[in-house]
């Protein structure tokens, strides 16, 4: 179900064309298969201009007709729905602990999927994975190759900062990455636009187009892999901020708990510090992404790490709220499901511990996405980016 207080408005200009188009395309991936009566009432356009936006569509291959209503009064109604077909984007999401190429269809659905792990990033080998995996998807598309609009890429910022946390035999390698401009290696791999988001707000884009951003105006999104890290919605939009590192609650400090210098929260809430426990202890580091992680047999080392990152989650969430009025706080990870869970109802147990007073308290919300999200997102950044309302655009006022 949407939010029934979003709203959706176009103009009847002729320089709005575009911008039309794509309040058409938002209202139906919004609300789902729509008539041309229903589109023209949701976005507040003529008839006449709703007629003329779909049937170029249509032409366009980007909607579908679907089924005939009947039963109702007057003419039986034709619903437009999106095409999957009608346009295709790739992704590619460069991790810590693995790289992963996906590319999804026009709905935003995954299609093709590949991953390669590694135990860091090194440049030198990530590149020419990047390279394979590009020409994987595409033997995979075939002739459908034609439609893919643009390359969506995606990886954590400042990489060669976190050196010092992934070990020694990593710091050489994430050094590298200072000097290399990922974006411009990848577009020189393909003819393909490449955009480019950190892996977090890429993350939080699925999260808004996909899941509760479909029910929210306002959440912080917090995904929680090897290092956590965040993205920011406010308003129904993906706030990437004038840098594009918006919502870097990794690098909150959690003065809380007492240490100085304060440690910051991706110390505490992240997978990395679990998954060295877990080694310390003769377990492989994979537990963390295995649903045998929350028995019994590993409490000892599980308990303590869900203790502190569900506080220092719960102190972020009640920051956060206190400076933006959130409605909500969405946790997703790469890691065990059934770990996020107990994370997120320990977060949600944790808010308690925070004075409320002059402040409406967020709700703790389950993603939706999954572990490929930083992926999925990727892919949708062309798609958003040549198909969703552009929020700078002229509208009418409400």
């Amino acid at each position: 179900m949407n939010d029934p207080s979003r709203q959706w408005r176009g103009s009847n200009h002729s320089g709005m064309r575009e911008f039309n188009a794509r309040m058409v395309l938002d209202a139906i991936r919004s609300h789902g298969a729509l008539p041309k009566a229903d589109l023209a009432r949701i976005t507040q356009l003529s008839t006449q201009t709703v007629s003329l936006i779909v049937n170029r569509l249509l032409e366009d291959g980007l909607l579908q007709k679907c089924e005939r209503i009947r039963g109702k009064m007057g003419q039986p109604s034709v619903p437009l729905a999106l095409n999957p077909d009608g346009a295709f984007s790739v992704g590619v999401q460069v991790g810590r602990r693995s790289l992963e190429v996906v590319v999804t269809d026009f709905c935003g659905q995954l299609r093709h999927q590949w991953a390669q792990p590694y135990s860091h990033p090194a440049p030198r080998q990530v590149l020419p994975k990047i390279r394979q995996g590009l020409q994987r998807m595409q033997r995979h598309m075939g002739a459908q190759w034609e439609r893919v609009i643009g390359l969506g890429l995606s990886a954590p910022l400042f990489m060669d900062q976190w050196g010092d946390l992934l070990g020694p035999s990593a710091h050489g390698d994430l050094k590298e990455w200072a000097t290399l401009d990922l974006q411009q290696a990848v577009s020189e791999m393909t003819d393909l636009p490449v955009a480019f988001a950190k892996d977090t707000t890429a993350a939080c884009l699925a999260e808004l187009v996909q899941g509760q951003g479909q029910q929210l105006r306002d959440f912080l999104y917090v995904f929680v892999g090897t290092f956590a890290g965040g993205g920011l919605v406010l308003e129904g939009r993906l706030v990437g901020g004038a840098r594009g590192n918006a919502a870097a609650i990794g690098s909150m400090p959690l003065s809380a708990l007492g240490a100085s210098p304060p440690p910051q929260l991706l110390q505490v809430a992240s997978g990395w510090p679990l998954e060295q426990a877990l080694v310390a202890q003769g377990h492989a580091g994979s537990l963390l992404h295995d649903a045998r992680i929350v028995e019994p047999a590993y409490d000892a080392i599980t308990r303590p790490w869900l203790r502190q990152a569900a506080r220092a989650l719960a102190m972020c969430a009640t920051s956060a709220t206190a400076l933006l009025d959130l409605d909500a706080v969405v946790i997703d990870s790469s890691l065990s499901p059934a770990l996020c869970e107990r994370l997120r109802d320990q977060c949600e147990a944790a808010l308690s511990h925070f004075r409320q007073e002059g402040i409406h308290p967020p709700k703790v919300l389950a993603g939706r996405v999954g572990a490929h999200a930083r992926a999925i997102g990727a892919a949708l950044l062309p798609l958003y980016g040549q198909y969703f309302p552009n929020p700078q655009t002229f509208r009418k006022n409400d």
